[in-house]
């Protein structure tokens, strides 16, 4: 009996979710959404993204977004909670885990982000 090869359907590069995309863990999502309610508004979006900025070249944004995403915009969900990046930012977010962090001293998101080549020694802005 003669069997069939099996074909691997491959995705253009510019496809591929590592990427195009970007994680939000729960406990992000959770925040956000809490940050939200606290403004008593919870079905607007917070925005991420990039900015030139800092002694490196560039800092992380994160924003409330209160109107409808631009034609160009991406949008995640993650728990309920939409996360809208323009186009621009994912190219530099691509890969990125937004995650939540609570440490002794302080709190706050956090970007783990692979395109990141390095970082000043503040920490407020990052290379790629």
């Amino acid at each position: 009996m003669e069997s069939k090869p099996e074909i691997a359907e491959s995705k253009p590069a510019e496809a591929r979710p590592s990427q195009l995309s970007l994680t939000i863990t729960s406990k992000a999502a959770e925040m956000a959404r809490k940050q939200l309610a606290k403004r008593s508004t919870p079905d607007s979006m917070i925005r991420l993204g990039i900015r030139g900025a800092g002694c490196s070249g560039f800092t992380y944004v994160i924003e409330f977004e209160d109107k409808p995403p631009r034609d160009r915009d991406r949008v995640f969900e993650q728990d309920g909670v939409k996360f809208v990046v323009d186009k621009k930012s994912l190219l530099y977010l691509a890969g990125t885990i937004l995650d939540w962090e609570h440490k002794l001293m302080s709190q706050g998101f956090k970007f783990v982000n692979p395109n990141e080549k390095s970082s000043c020694g503040c920490g407020h802005s990052f290379t790629v």
